[in-house]
C-alpha cells in the first residue's frame, strides 16, 4: 500500500469531516504536527473534537484552528498558554474536558491498546472525579477513566521511512507515539523521509503498521516562551571575585 503523499493537504484528502475526533501530538510547541494542522484548517472542517496535551499558542499550532472556530471541544491537560482558548472557553463557545496530564497520557495509551477503561487514584475527591465511577481497591479509592480513540491521529516524527516506521527526537516524542496507536487512521509528518532499512530497526518507536499515510515537511522550530537577560546582568562565576 502506498503511504507517501506529496503534501499535507493531499495526505488528509478524503479523511477530514465535520464533527470528527482528531488527536494531535506533541508537547507545547515541540513535536506538534504543524503542517497537518494547517491542512485541517484549510479543509474547512467544523465542530471538531481535538485531543491534545495543550492547545498551542495564539497563532501557532492548534491556535489557528481556534482562530477559525473549527474546534468545538478540547480534551486536554495544559491550556494556559493560549489567550484565545481562555476567551472562547469562558464565553461558552468552546467545550473543555480537562485531564491531569498523566491521566490523559494513560487514556490515550489505553485506547491504543484496546483497553476500554482503567482505575487511577489521581483526581479522587476532586472535581475530576465528578460523575465518574469510584471503586475501592485495597482500602484505597480509585476513579475510573475511559480510554481514548480518535478518528484520525496527526503525529510529527523526526524521521520516517516509506513504510511508515517512525523515529522521534527528544521532547517531540511526548504524546506522538501513543497517539499513533490510538487513531483509527494515523497520518504522520516527518522531517526526514528515507527508504526502508536506512536506520537501525531497534531505533523504531512507532512501527509502520500503525501509520496509514506519511508526508515529508519542512519543520519550523518555535520557542514557546523566550526568556532573555539584559546585557550586563551576567552572574559572576563562583570564586571569580570582584574587580577592585
Amino acid at each position: 500500500m502506498r503511504k507517501v503523499y506529496k503534501d499535507p493537504s493531499t495526505a488528509l484528502a478524503g479523511l477530514i469531516q465535520d464533527g470528527m475526533t482528531i488527536m494531535s501530538g506533541g508537547f507545547g510547541l515541540c513535536g506538534i504536527p504543524e503542517s497537518l494542522i494547517k491542512a485541517v484548517r484549510d479543509s474547512g472542517a467544523k465542530n471538531l473534537t481535538v485531543i491534545s496535551n495543550n492547545a498551542g499558542v495564539d497563532g501557532i499550532g492548534l491556535g489557528i484552528l481556534l482562530e477559525t472556530r473549527q474546534i468545538r471541544k478540547m480534551i486536554s491537560s495544559y491550556v494556559g498558554e493560549n489567550k484565545l482558548f481562555a476567551q472562547q472557553f469562558l464565553s461558552g463557545d468552546l467545550e473543555l474536558e480537562f485531564n491531569p496530564q498523566g491521566t490523559l497520557a494513560e487514556r490515550i495509551r489505553a485506547g491504543g491498546a484496546g483497553i476500554p477503561a482503567f482505575y487511577t487514584k489521581t483526581g479522587v475527591g476532586t472535581v475530576i472525579a465528578e460523575g465518574k465511577e469510584v471503586r475501592e481497591f485495597g482500602g484505597e479509592k480509585y476513579v475510573m477513566e475511559t480510554g481514548l480513540v480518535a478518528d484520525i491521529a496527526l503525529v510529527h516524527a523526526w524521521m520516517g521511512d516509506s513504510e511508515g516506521n517512525l523515529v522521534y527526537r527528544k521532547t517531540a516524542r511526548n504524546f506522538n507515539p501513543m497517539m499513533a496507536t490510538a487513531g483509527k487512521i494515523t497520518v504522520a509528518e516527518v522531517e526526514h523521509l528515507v527508504e526502508p532499512g536506512s536506520f537501525d530497526p531497534d531505533h523504531i518507536v512507532t512501527p509502520g503498521i500503525f501509520v496509514q499515510r506519511i508526508v515529508q515537511v519542512q519543520a519550523e522550530k518555535h520557542i514557546e516562551q523566550r526568556t532573555t537577560r539584559k546585557r550586563g546582568e551576567m552572574e559572576v562565576p563562583a570564586g571569580a571575585g570582584e574587580e577592585v
